[in-house]
């Protein structure tokens, strides 16, 4: 027991030390607007003086009202008091907006720069990062950091802050007016109040948290089952579906029904610390009356002030989870900030120069090896050259390390050891906005934006007019379909494209690419999905696409590549053979061999 509670203890210290590391990534933020900043706190301060003034006048307000004095006096004095008070009671409403409306710059600025560079920093990271986080999670993550800032900024600003300088400000007021009897009885109350506050929400945290998670069972039960709406059809199984999910609604019952218990318990209580401090200060000030050394303004005065204080308290549980749970959130987008690039440029890097335009680069890769894990080797020793102009097919099996030549010439991982050159620049010594501004793909997958047939074309380049939109769409054939749907090129493709066709996906991307207008060109089997008909129609714009200009095509049909000036066969990361078409099929090898097996399987089909 004693183990298990040092590690609770470290653990907290460790969560604690987090919090305030957070604090101290966010306040760089905050403080670009200094001067914005120390107005509002300005404010603030003026706003709690004039909080405090409001009852001190009170007070003077029903001393004057108490003691006996002539005509003039009696309309003279509280008409004077009462415009004061007045005009204090609105200068504390109007300082507290104009704080707020000061630091609403200072928040949004912050919440915007901090989101903006995470979004940029996440774009920087590698692959390897993106393929092994849920990028659902990693935008939660993201959305609950940014509106985290928000939460604690509101509730400290707001909230915790002004309550600390009015403790300040009535403490002084006590020990300077009256004794600091009055100044020890209020911090004493407020000092066990914050305590039991914080020690209960911590303990009534575990039934929250498991509330939310039981909710959270309930509703994913509910989604899986509506989702799969007709294999419960299909097997009757509606009443088995309505008891599950009625298991997991009664468990939430029960958390949700140990939560508000052990809500009740906490106010009250609060209610029992506040009561008891108000009748020890009470009770004080009552006996002050009664020896003369205090006026009865001088108790109401001191009840207001208590219950002044104890007002903001009573949302204290709400207010430490929320900042709690504000500054958890934040820890896991700055986490973000953190994270590694891995792929980056060198400090010397310069933009790609490509020596010939008009026919593209030469590729180089001069004794590469490359990993993704340790154990498993996945290029090696490989070395090739693909000249300009020219076109390079590089076809194997399943695993043969193939489509990672396309994933090392777009510079997502760097290679392990050798070299890869583009017109003899190692493309680790060139800027990478530059390299893949070079380089386009039409990918076996295309994957395309939730939005317009227009706009997913000319992301090929952004800012392309509608005239060499169409003209992209027109050289790879996709035009006339364009025009014949109902909202032309503004029609939306839907999620990932899926309201188009295979072969029409491929044609946007073929589009897209004509776009972007690329020096060196990589098809990563670019028509392997398609029907044999689309693959055929696809497979003439693609070589026409390939005209003067450096490409290299991974493949699987060893048809769609015969016309490549050079053909590299891949296994285990090597390459085994290497030729034209008509030479590999003389040396009677492995390409051979795939090539017969291929034919046999299209002479059954058909």
């Amino acid at each position: 027991m004693r183990h298990l509670a040092q590690q609770e203890e470290q653990a907290s210290k460790h969560k604690s030390g987090n919090d305030w590391k957070v604090i101290r990534n966010l306040l760089p933020y905050l403080w670009t607007f200094k001067g914005r900043v120390i107005l509002a706190l300005s404010c603030l301060i003026a706003a709690k003086v004039a909080n405090l003034g409001v009852p001190i006048l009170l007070k003077e307000l029903i001393d004057a009202m108490s003691v006996p004095k002539g005509i003039e006096m009696l309309v003279v004095v509280p008409v004077a008091l009462i415009i004061a008070y007045g005009i204090l009671r609105l200068s504390a409403s109007l300082f507290t907006e104009l704080r707020e409306l000061l630091f609403s710059r200072v928040t949004e600025s912050a919440v915007r720069t901090v989101a903006l560079q995470v979004f940029e920093h996440l774009h920087a990271l590698s692959l390897r990062f993106h393929l092994s986080r849920q990028t659902g999670g990693v935008t939660r993550d993201v959305e609950r950091g940014t509106r985290g800032i928000q939460s604690l900024i509101s509730y400290s600003l707001y909230s915790i802050l002004p309550t600390l300088v009015e403790l300040g400000l009535v403490l002084g007021y006590f020990i300077w007016a009256y004794n600091y009897v009055f100044a020890l009885i209020t911090f004493c109350a407020l000092v066990i109040y914050v305590i039991f506050t914080v020690k209960v929400t911590e303990w009534r945290t575990q039934y929250r948290r498991k509330m939310n998670d039981l909710d959270s069972k309930a509703h994913q039960r509910a989604v899986d089952s509506l989702i799969n709406f007709e294999t419960v059809k299909y097997f009757g199984n509606e009443g088995y579906e309505a008891q599950r999910y009625d298991e997991n609604l009664k468990r939430f019952r029960e958390a949700a029904i140990k939560s508000q218990r052990s809500l009740a318990l906490l106010n009250a209580g609060q209610q029992t610390i506040i009561a008891i401090g108000l009748i020890l200060i009470l009770w004080q000030a009552t006996i002050g009356v009664a020896s003369g050394s205090m006026t009865i303004g001088d108790l109401v005065l001191v009840n207001v002030l208590m219950i002044q204080l104890y007002i903001p308290l009573n949302f204290l549980g709400v207010i430490y989870r929320e900042i709690k749970q504000a500054l958890t959130d934040m820890d896991r987008m700055f986490s973000l900030l953190q994270t590694d690039q891995e792929i980056s440029d060198s400090a010397t890097a310069k933009d790609l120069l490509i020596h010939r335009l008009d026919l593209g680069p030469q590729v180089s890769f001069e004794n590469v090896n490359f990993s993704y894990e340790p154990n498993r080797v996945i290029l090696d020793d490989l070395s090739f050259e693909i000249l300009p102009g020219q076109t390079t097919a590089v076809v194997g099996h399943s695993g043969a390390g193939k489509s990672t030549l396309a994933r090392l010439l777009f510079r997502f991982y760097d290679v392990s050891s050798g070299a890869i050159k583009l017109d003899q620049q190692n493309i680790k010594d060139v800027k990478q906005i530059s390299l893949r501004q070079a380089i386009g793909i039409v990918p076996q997958d295309t994957v395309l934006f939730n939005d317009t047939i227009a706009y997913n074309i000319a992301y090929g380049k952004p800012g392309a007019s509608q005239e060499e939109v169409e003209a992209a769409a027109r050289s790879a054939q996709i035009h006339d379909f364009i025009m014949s749907l109902p909202d032309g090129y503004k029609t939306t493709v839907g999620e990932r494209g899926l309201k188009l066709s295979g072969g029409e996906k491929q044609r946007v991307a073929i589009a897209r690419t004509l776009l972007k207008n690329p020096a060196l060109l990589i098809f990563d089997e670019a028509t392997s999905a398609l029907d044999s008909e689309t693959e055929r129609a696809i497979q003439k714009e693609l070589m026409a696409l390939a005209q003067n200009r450096t490409t290299l095509i991974i493949a699987h049909r060893l048809s769609t590549v015969i016309h490549a000036h050079q053909i590299l066969v891949m296994d285990g990361g090597k390459i085994i053979e290497r030729g034209t078409h008509d030479e590999l099929l003389a040396q009677q090898g492995r390409y051979a061999e795939m090539w017969r097996v291929q034919q046999s399987q299209i002479e059954l089909i058909s």
